[in-house]
């Protein structure tokens, strides 16, 4: 019976880069794991340990031994391996020599010859080395380093190794490290070796010695005593999970202390104070009950002082010329109004053959005013917003914080008197930032979001830079995702195919305008499909709709609601296989198809009856359709169906009269019509 042990690997390094130190927790145990599951070795649980000088695996209860094995190798058939005589043939002597063995070895009782070998397992501990080696070189390493004269590479210097199974040693040497049984303690409180007694008690030996072994109990620890710190200074602390993945990843013993700034910098935008500690700092920032920021921030210190204030004195002199960097840039930014830096903007090109980044406000401005008219906004607010839109892409913070493009100039707009939804336009003009993120909040928000990406559009596809399947440097799928939610989500009217033409129009002959403007109508819609594939809609339904060319984002949503809901009545199946049989003999049509049913010619009871229905169901349906109430509409269509099938199982279409066959063609057409009215759903068959 194989006995099972525990085993444990830990590579010390110099310190590891804090953003990857996660994952290459996370590789190195997949590596491992992938590595026994390859050599038929069994285990219990497997786990990693990660900490700024440490990557570690345990593997619980790992057999000591893999299972003993049997191989088989099929050679010729009998009948081919010897001759009329009973002397082997080249092919027999061939296939022994193959497997190593004398003829008479190999296993002559079944229809082929066969050799069967046995093949015991080997020990786990010769194993591992090779196992631990191999996940080590598999990991996410974008760039290896070397260190003294050795050619050994690895993300960073190598200082120990320990690899336990049981509490035996494996004797082995991996990237320049002979294995031993001694990691190291923190490299302050306990910089002597600690003795690794067994597998199982790492963590709690490394414990004494002032290191949190484990990424995820440090992290937890961390965001525990951050809250509560954060709840003593009446806040709450910004806590991003990449940042505090950070964090974890530069500590082995987490001690979060709480400094302070001056008050004056809180007259700073504060998403540029929270941006420079978070981003250079590593701190976490804290929140009052209305989402201002405090004069305070939480620093995690690596080590348990005694003296704690010096900790906190060194981080609060180490942040204030931070802070004044971002004041500094503030106030001068503050000195002319916001406008001014169109100037700036007049020299700095948008795209090459697409003029300025002012000349895009201009054409943004213009747009903005016509899309708010459309939409039940304010144009002249719209039109100045678009103006100011760019303005603080010239200014000092965003040269500084990148970030803060459309948040600064927010604030600006607002120090310089303009209204306040020409300033929250300046920031929501970037909204949604990405997939599910908020969209504007105002109108004029809106139609400046609207404006610039429609701009956008216009002018990358009026060049030819269309976005390939890997390649889109503009976001143009983005913008065109992003009107596509401002418009529906907001429940926004807006003819698409009259703004795109007036974002065409406005580039003149800067672009080929041929074809352009359906071209990108399209191309937005296109974006529609893999949306409603997302909320579980069928696809026929989009190109039900698609097949009616509805220009209004809104109003190609509320018709794809209406399809759904339709298609889950009784009637519809039949109503979409009738409307795809009118569709065929439609078009197949050699006469004629009069405008108006003649009721003189309708002869027989089941096209008489369907006429009053049709016209029943018109008079029914022009004030829905009016008010688009598309579900409304179809189900008063759904009534149709009796009288439907009735006409085609009772009336021949194409009688030998050619004025009744026109009359019952004009039937049909009207008929189709109605549902055309909202989608084309001889699609949906």
């Amino acid at each position: 019976m194989m006995q099972a042990q525990d085993f444990l690997v830990e590579l010390g390094t110099e310190e590891l880069p804090p953003k990857a130190l996660k994952s290459l927790g996370e590789a190195f145990l997949a590596g491992v794991e992938k590595g026994l599951a390859e050599a038929g070795l069994g285990y219990q649980a497997a786990r990693y340990y990660a900490a700024p000088r440490r990557l570690a695996v345990l593997v619980e209860q790992l057999d000591s031994e893999q299972p003993d094995r049997t191989q088989q190798l099929d050679g010729p058939p009998v009948k081919a391996a010897f001759d009329a005589e009973g002397n082997p043939t080249q092919a027999a002597l061939g296939f022994a020599r193959k497997c190593g063995v004398e003829l008479s070895e190999l296993d002559q009782s079944g229809p082929r010859l066969r050799f069967v070998q046995s093949i015991p397992g080997q020990q786990a501990s010769e194993l591992l080395p090779g196992i631990v080696d191999g996940a080590l070189a598999a990991l996410p390493i974008p760039k290896r380093m070397r260190w003294g004269a050795g050619k050994t590479e690895f993300v960073r210097p190598t200082q120990w190794l320990v690899m336990l199974q049981g509490e035996q040693l494996i004797p082995c040497t991996i990237l320049s490290q002979q294995a031993g049984q001694h990691s190291y303690g923190h490299r302050f409180h306990h910089p002597q070796a600690v003795q690794i007694s067994t597998p199982a008690s790492y963590a709690d030996e490394l414990r004494q010695a002032h290191v949190i072994a484990d990424f995820n109990e440090r992290r937890e620890l961390i965001r525990q005593r951050v809250a509560e710190l954060a709840a003593e200074q009446q806040g709450t602390a910004i806590v991003p999970d990449d940042l505090l993945d950070e964090v974890t990843a530069l500590v082995e013993w987490p001690v979060p202390l709480v400094c302070s700034f001056e008050e004056r910098f809180l007259e700073v935008p504060q998403e540029a104070l929270i941006s420079t500690m978070q981003d250079n700092q590593k701190y976490f920032c804290l929140l009052d009950a209305n989402g201002k920021l405090l004069p305070r921030f939480i620093t995690v210190a690596n080590i348990d002082s005694s003296d704690p204030a010096q900790i906190v004195a060194g981080n609060e002199k180490v942040v204030r010329p931070r802070l004044t960097d971002a004041e500094f840039f503030f106030q001068q930014d503050q000195k002319h109004p916001l406008e001014r830096n169109n100037q700036r903007l007049a020299n700095v090109v948008f795209q090459a053959q697409l003029g300025s980044v002012y000349d895009k406000a201009l054409r943004v401005s213009s747009l903005a005013a016509f899309i708010a008219e459309s939409i039940g906004g304010e144009p002249a607010n719209a039109a100045r917003a678009g103006l100011l839109s760019k303005c603080d892409l010239a200014s000092e913070i965003v040269g500084e914080f990148p970030e803060l493009q459309g948040i600064a100039g927010y604030y600006y707009a607002r120090h310089d008197g303009e209204a306040e939804d020409v300033a929250l336009a300046l920031n929501e003009q970037y909204m949604p930032r990405g997939a599910g993120a908020e969209l504007p909040s105002t109108l004029t928000g809106a139609a400046v979001a609207l404006a610039d990406k429609l701009d956008t559009l216009a002018g990358i596809f009026g060049i030819g830079m269309l976005p390939t399947g890997s390649k889109d440097p503009y976001a143009l799928r983005r913008a065109a995702l992003g009107i596509l939610r401002i418009l529906i989500e907001k429940r926004l009217e807006l003819d698409l195919h009259t703004a795109l033409q007036t974002a065409v129009n406005q580039y003149g002959t800067a672009v080929t305008s041929d074809g352009l403007v359906d071209q990108l109508q399209d191309f937005i819609f296109d974006r529609l499909r893999a949306r409603y594939e997302d909320e579980g809609i069928d696809v026929a339904v989009y190109q039900s709709v698609r097949a009616v060319h509805p220009d209004s984002p809104l109003d190609f949503d509320q018709r794809v609601q209406a399809v759904q809901a339709f298609r889950r009545l009784p009637e519809a199946e039949a109503l979409a296989a009738a409307n795809k049989r009118v569709s065929n003999i439609l078009a197949k049509a050699d006469v004629a198809v009069p405008g108006d049913i003649d009721p003189a010619l309708l002869g027989e009871a089941a096209e008489q009856a369907l006429a009053t229905a049709v016209q029943a169901a018109r008079s029914a349906v022009t004030p829905l359709a009016a008010e688009r109430q598309y579900q409304g509409t179809l189900e008063q269509l759904a009534a149709l169906r009796e009288p439907v099938d009735a006409f085609f199982d009772q009336v021949l279409v194409n009688a030998e009269d050619p004025q009744v066959k026109a009359n019952r063609y004009a039937l049909l057409a009207q008929l189709r019509g109605l549902f055309l009215g909202v989608a084309d759903i001889s699609l949906l068959g």
